[in-house]
This record gives structure tokens, sequence and C-alpha cells, in this order.
């Protein structure tokens, strides 16, 4: 499958961004930019079902299968978030980027055994304005606009394969190439033990203080601070 995707910049270097669930390309709205300013040509997808990407058949291995058959060229540095850090780690054997930054990635939940409730994310597909500024206080208004557009696209039946089961079989052995775990602040995902995991196994784990689990929303200048070194 050939997703959609959007593109900033033209530099010598190479970016790729993979975004979460219910969202799409356009929630780089202010990360595009930033890279593309640091001299980076940089392709953001719309993961299938997502955005202007075909429907199909929903799995974690198909989407990153997509990323594959749609990415050509070995990035300098590939970033996914949440389901797009899912993604990517699936993907990157193949996609092999220079370095990885898998932002609050959905490897596992930070408490055992805890299920991941897929109605709940088909229920998000009508939220409102009002509901989605109460859950996310710290997002600008044009990140609001973005969440009702990417919602509006968005095919709920991608929340399927959840389940109603714990996350399990996920969380890497070992990075395939540098990379950077970066965290929420809680996570409700890599919890303290797997965090600790990830470290003896040589990711890199930062926290980005107090952020919410959409950190490049939430918090951007923290959000890019947490990439020196990686960016």
């Amino acid at each position: 499958m050939q997703l959609n995707t959007r593109t900033w910049g033209s530099g010598d270097k190479s970016a790729v961004l993979v975004h979460g669930i219910m969202s799409d390309s356009r929630t780089w709205r202010r990360v595009g930019p930033a890279l593309a300013e640091r001299g980076y040509r940089v392709v953001a997808v719309d993961l299938r079902g997502h955005g202007a990407s075909p429907r199909g058949e929903y799995s974690p291995a198909l989407f990153a299968r997509d990323l594959v058959d749609t990415l050509g060229g070995r990035a300098d540095v590939a970033i996914g978030h949440s389901l797009g850090g899912l993604a990517l780690s699936l993907a990157v054997d193949r996609l092999r980027p220079c370095r990885a930054v898998y932002c609050d990635p959905v490897w596992a939940t930070s408490a055992p055994g805890r299920r991941v409730d897929a109605a709940a994310f088909v229920a998000g597909k009508h939220a409102t304005r009002e509901h989605i500024a109460r859950l996310n206080p710290r997002w600008d208004e044009a990140d609001i606009d973005i969440e009702l557009a990417t919602l509006a696209d968005w095919d709920p039946d991608t929340a399927h394969f959840l389940g109603d089961r714990p996350l399990l079989g996920f969380l890497p052995a070992q990075p395939v190439v540098p990379s950077l775990v970066q965290l929420a602040d809680p996570s409700h995902l890599i919890g303290p033990e797997d965090a600790a995991h990830l470290r003896r196994s040589h990711f890199e784990v930062r926290t980005v203080p107090g952020a919410g689990h959409t950190i490049h929303r939430d918090d951007f200048d923290g959000f890019m601070k947490s990439l020196e070194g990686w960016i």
C-alpha cells in the first residue's frame, strides 16, 4: 500500500514522521517545519485508515509493511509517535534509518495486565471541541482544529486490532539502530520496569517533564529539546 505523504523542506538530511492512532500527518504541523529549518527534507505519512491514505485490513504488521512500501531510501532520522512508534519499531529492521526516535510508543501498558479498551478509541471518533480541549488543556487552538479534522478522516476500524486485552509482545529486546525512547510524564504505556529494561537494552530513555501522551502538541519546546543529539 502506498501511503499519502506530506513534506517540508529540501535539505540534504532526511527525516520521517509517523503519527499515532486517530491522527494523521497534520499532527506534525510544528515539527515538520522545525526540522526543515534544521536542514532536513521531512516526509510525514498518513497510516492506512488515517487521513488521505487507503483503507483496508488493520494490524501492526500491516502498518509496518506500508511504511516499508512507501518510504524509499535510508532516512537520517525516523520519529514515530504512539501507534506510529509501534509501526516504526516493526519496520525499522527493513527501513534502517540512521537513528530512530520512539515517542511514548504503544509497546505495553504501564500497569501490567491492564486491558486496552478499543471501544473507547472508537467512541473518540465523535469527540467535540470542548471534550478535546478539556482532555488537552495545553494544546493550541490550531491543534484542536487539526484533531477535529483528523478524527473526521479517521477510520475507527483501525482501533479493533487493540481488542480488549493487554498489550503484550511489542517491547523490543534491543535497538536495531541507535534509538531514543521519549516518554510522557507520566507515561501510561512505558512504566518504570519497562523503562529500566529499555535502558539496560541500550535504548536511551528521556522523559519530557509534565508532558502528556502527545508530547509534541503538549509541550513543543520540551519535545524539541528532548531531541537534542538525535536530530
